[in-house]
């Protein structure tokens, strides 16, 4: 997006957005924009559906109760929602929030959470990662919000792969293989879908790992020589997987 409206607050919104409509925003986001960073008439923010590209709007009411907006122009057209798939087992609160930040900030296309043996935690609150995911975008001037999946099993998630996957490599961060660049091996990955899948903290358990090396579409890699948590694995193998066959380049 262009920076020259990078001092603005930026509001992911839910309506189609197009130059002369107005619309009134919901009681949370109005009460931000006119009570908590005080904006008022005529002030400028930018909007963005996640289908429309990013809009240049202006405040045409200032109630605390119910903002209104008038849309005035395209800043920036949509940008394509990405193909990256990142599963990971989730972590506890914080850092779960963390997570779902960075693959934003990353650019991931689905965010999977996945049960795992080891996982930390086993309920899950499905609006809290969508609100995570849509503010890291806000902040980070990401104009497709990464989808966020209902969370799965690891067995589901495997035996159900290539019917709702296809043709997807699945790329396996295994703390257990020998030490080495993951780079050669993703960079043969170049021009097919792929997606990561980051354990938990402990690792998968035996059974685990032998069901994922015992499947054609599983490449696992390793990510040095350092036992990595699993949040910081995480950022560590999309920036090498962007770095060498996504968006980096």
């Amino acid at each position: 997006m262009p920076r020259t409206h990078a001092s603005l607050q930026r509001l992911y919104i839910e309506p189609d957005l197009a130059a002369g409509t107005s619309l009134t925003l919901g009681k949370d986001q109005s009460l931000y924009l006119a009570a908590v960073l005080r904006k008022s008439v005529g002030d400028e923010v930018v909007v963005f559906n996640g289908r429309d590209g990013a809009w240049l709007a202006r405040l045409t009411s200032d109630s605390k109760k119910a903002v209104t907006l008038e849309i005035v122009e395209q800043i920036a057209p949509q940008s394509p929602k990405s193909d990256l798939w990142y599963g990971f087992a989730p972590l506890k609160s914080e850092r779960l929030d963390y997570v779902i930040q960075k693959a934003t900030e990353m650019g991931v296309g689905t965010i999977q959470p996945v049960l795992t043996r080891f996982t930390q935690v086993s309920r899950l609150k499905h609006e809290r990662m969508v609100a995570n995911a849509i503010e890291a975008a806000e902040q980070c001037e990401v104009l497709s919000v990464p989808e966020v999946a209902p969370e799965t099993t690891l067995e589901k998630l495997i035996g159900t792969w290539s019917e709702t996957h296809g043709e997807r490599t699945l790329i396996f961060a295994d703390e257990g293989t020998d030490s080495a660049t993951p780079v050669e091996q993703i960079s043969r990955l170049e021009g097919r879908p792929v997606g990561l899948l980051i354990g938990p903290e402990g690792g998968f358990s035996a059974d685990e790992r032998a069901l994922l090396m015992a499947q054609q579409f599983v490449v696992r890699v390793s990510l040095g020589p350092r036992i990595l948590r699993a949040d910081t694995a995480a950022v560590a193998a999309l920036a090498v997987i962007q770095a060498t066959i996504g968006d980096w380049r």
